[in-house]
């Protein structure tokens, strides 16, 4: 698989956007890389680029403007950690799918708290992973079974400290009921295609509620929505 840009697509590949979902991945074994860029391709992604050190990733990342990135943590240069944390701060659309041979719990919270939307083991199968990277695309939450409990018990966690007083702090922004019902959806740990059927509304619809709610909110993430909607009671019934 090329390392340079393929396609001439001008949005991210997401879909509904008029192309196949534009993909780069970065992993610091190539015969690993490869074969992942490979299966990705072959399932219809648009492997834009690939990567095999931190620092090679987020300038080829900021030069081909990929949809979802596929990545590894321990690599050369800079840690994916990092590589996630500093893409996904400079562009907050961007989806990054962590594939790490570490279940190492700390690990996983690390990942997501950088602003990572999933993270998934390299025992994955070829089905599992491509159907990660659709899921990823469009902003659902995917863990290797048994680390989405995880994930969820540490946004509660830190839901439950306290938080850092602030002088003169403004009235939060009124979110529309719908809104607000989607928030509380997301708190509880469903993705959004489980919201759109839940809610009997299209997946679009709940990405636009998501985005308008992060904008009033002055949010970046997933990870800050939901500490937001812990923080405020919005995953009990």
């Amino acid at each position: 698989m090329s390392e340079q840009e393929q396609g001439t697509t001008d949005e991210r590949g997401r879909p509904g956007e008029g192309g196949p979902v534009r993909v780069m991945v970065v992993d610091d074994h190539p015969m690993w890389r490869d074969a992942v860029a490979r299966d990705l391709a072959e399932a219809g992604f648009d492997v834009v680029a690939t990567a095999g050190d931190g620092e090679q990733a987020v300038r080829r990342a900021r030069a081909v403007t990929p949809g979802v990135l596929v990545l590894d943590l321990n690599l050369p240069a800079k840690p994916g950690v990092e590589v996630c944390r500093e893409l996904v701060g400079a562009d907050p659309s961007l989806r990054v799918l962590v594939l790490s041979a570490s279940g190492e719990h700390a690990d996983v919270l690390e990942a997501v708290k950088s602003g990572a939307t999933g993270y998934l083991l390299k025992s994955a199968s070829t089905e599992e992973l491509v159907d990660a990277v659709h899921r990823t695309a469009v902003g659902d939450p995917v863990f290797t079974p048994g680390l989405a409990g995880l994930v969820l018990g540490e946004y509660r966690r830190l839901a439950a400290e306290p938080a850092p007083a602030t002088p003169n702090e403004p009235a939060a922004p009124r979110l529309t009921d719908r809104e607000t019902e989607v928030l509380r959806l997301v708190a509880k740990g469903l993705g959004y295609k489980q919201i759109a059927e839940r809610l009997v509304i299209s997946h679009r619809t709940v990405q636009n509620h998501v985005q308008n709610t992060l904008g009033k909110l002055q949010l970046h993430n997933r990870v800050e929505l939901v500490r937001y909607a812990i923080e405020r009671g919005l995953d009990t019934d």
